[in-house]
């Protein structure tokens, strides 16, 4: 049994809380640790060591800053597979996605490295006589981040490596569902060189949430997590005055023309939509394919992902499709691939069947002849749950798209030129993958969905990672030159 602690000033601390919930590795349905769900007093104490030591790490060079994450990229490439194993144990993934999510979150270190390039300001001499004006970065203040289950390690790496970079402290709120990794990488934190009270870490559910949302020393709320809960956040912290980035819900289309690689397109549609069994915000959840390659495409793509595997990854080597995290997000789904029937989808394959009885699993599911009046397009499910429209052409496709308020990610499938542009001109999404199952950028590149499924001005990673945990400040100085003599 895993005993989660908090984390505050560079200490570990029993929560004072009477309320635990059970943390259990979905693969099995065992209990593997109790996380604490921290009192609004206990939030207060990590806020309040992060705000006094802003005051002495914001002073820090730069370059040191940078050294610690030059320090910890390396520390966390030798423990990559430990990493993993703790991700799959808690979260259910498979080595495989685990240790590319691992991969992801080192990816943003070394962005985060790359600092001192990154907080370069920029200058103009003589814009007026004898007036040179330079631009400067500086660090914000606290930032609290709150982040979900589904990517325990990749998420909060967006987050607060390059907020203390930039020089800011931290109060990180991991998901109560998945608390156990982020133990670990304290610890190679301060393994690293990372002072204390520079990264603090609380657990616990909406009480710990609510105290960041409004405590005045909380100057930035970075948050990814479902649509109806970073409305709250955002409407919330905004209200206090606060800096605030919220990645919400998603509902990602995926578009596959007649001219695709029938191949190629199976293998990666497979990935995208049954990957972390489903359970990210870049899943590809609705495809739309031409009518005149429909029935082949539903037909390899249901054989596919009958060979898919599924088990509990955190005893067996090869399997390919894990668990959802808890049993009621279980029994949601399998609500949801109800009402899909009850609507007039007709269930190809049926992930309520054929499935381990321990654990929380559900099988790869398709069902195809949906419309945009079915719950199972309109809602986020975070399951591995296709529903199959069927389209006349590319221009239908995105116009069902566009139809939906979520528009997190979209894809497309084929070998034509105009298509490609004209996918990329037209369709709602924030991020577009060509001939791709996931098009989820890399760390240098931002992280940014539109309509509903952000709220907010700046978005994660990339330059905008930068902006949103600085401000700036423009000198404009007048330097007289007039009467130096040589």
């Amino acid at each position: 049994m895993k005993k989660i602690r908090n984390y505050v000033n560079g200490e570990w601390k029993d929560s004072k809380t009477e309320e635990f919930l059970d943390v259990y590795n979905p693969g099995n349905g065992k209990v593997i640790g109790k996380c604490p769900l921290s009192t609004q007093e206990e939030t207060k104490e990590a806020i309040e060591a992060a705000a006094k030591t802003f005051e002495s790490w914001s002073k820090v060079p730069v370059t040191k800053r940078a050294k610690i994450l030059f320090k910890l990229q390396n520390i966390l490439v030798d423990h990559q597979d430990e990493l993993a194993d703790l991700i799959t144990e808690e979260n259910g993934k498979n080595h495989s996605d685990a240790y590319g999510e691992v991969g992801r979150g080192i990816e943003n270190v070394e962005h985060a490295a790359s600092i001192v390039n990154l907080l370069m300001g920029d200058s103009l001499s003589t814009i007026a006589t004898d007036v040179d004006v330079t631009n400067y970065k500086y660090p914000i203040g606290v930032i609290g981040c709150i982040c979900p289950f589904n990517f325990p390690m990749m998420v909060p790496f967006w987050m607060f490596p390059m907020a203390i970079a930039c020089g800011n402290t931290v109060v990180l709120k991991p998901s109560e569902k998945t608390p156990i990794l982020t133990q670990r990488i304290i610890e190679l934190c301060e393994e690293a060189g990372l002072p204390k009270g520079v990264l603090n870490v609380v657990n616990g559910g909406s009480e710990v949430v609510n105290e960041i949302l409004v405590n005045p020393n909380i100057v930035g709320v970075s948050f990814v997590g479902s649509k109806n809960v970073g409305e709250y956040v955002y409407h919330t912290a905004s209200a206090h005055n606060k800096r605030v980035q919220v990645l919400g819900g998603a509902k990602n289309h995926t578009v596959i023309l007649k001219d695709c690689d029938m191949e190629d397109t199976i293998k990666k549609v497979i990935g995208g939509a049954f990957g972390s069994a489903g359970q990210r915000c870049m899943a590809g959840s609705v495809i739309l394919v031409e009518n005149e390659i429909a029935d082949e495409f539903v037909e390899k793509f249901t054989l596919a992902a009958k060979k898919l595997k599924i088990g509990d990854a955190s005893s067996q080597s090869d399997v390919d499709l894990g668990p959802v995290i808890r049993k009621e997000a279980q029994e949601r789904t399998f609500n949801y691939i109800q009402s899909g029937v009850d609507q007039g989808a007709t269930l190809v394959l049926d992930g309520r069947k054929n499935i381990p009885s321990e654990g929380f699993f559900v099988g790869p599911t398709i069902l195809d002849n949906c419309t945009t009046e079915m719950k199972v397009w309109k809602d986020e499910i975070f399951a591995p749950v296709v529903s199959i429209i069927r389209v006349k052409n590319l221009k239908s496709a995105i116009d069902i798209a566009k139809k939906h308020e979520l528009a997190n990610g979209a894809c497309l499938f084929t070998n034509n030129a105009k298509a490609i542009r004209y996918f990329r001109e037209n369709i709602p999404a924030g991020m577009i993958g060509i001939n791709l199952g996931v098009p989820a950028p890399v760390a240098f590149y931002s992280f940014s969905g539109w309509k509903n499924s952000f709220y907010g001005d700046l978005h994660a990673n990339g330059k905008d990672a930068v902006y949103f945990y600085t401000r700036r400040k423009v000198v404009t100085a007048q330097l007289r030159t007039g009467g130096f003599e040589e």
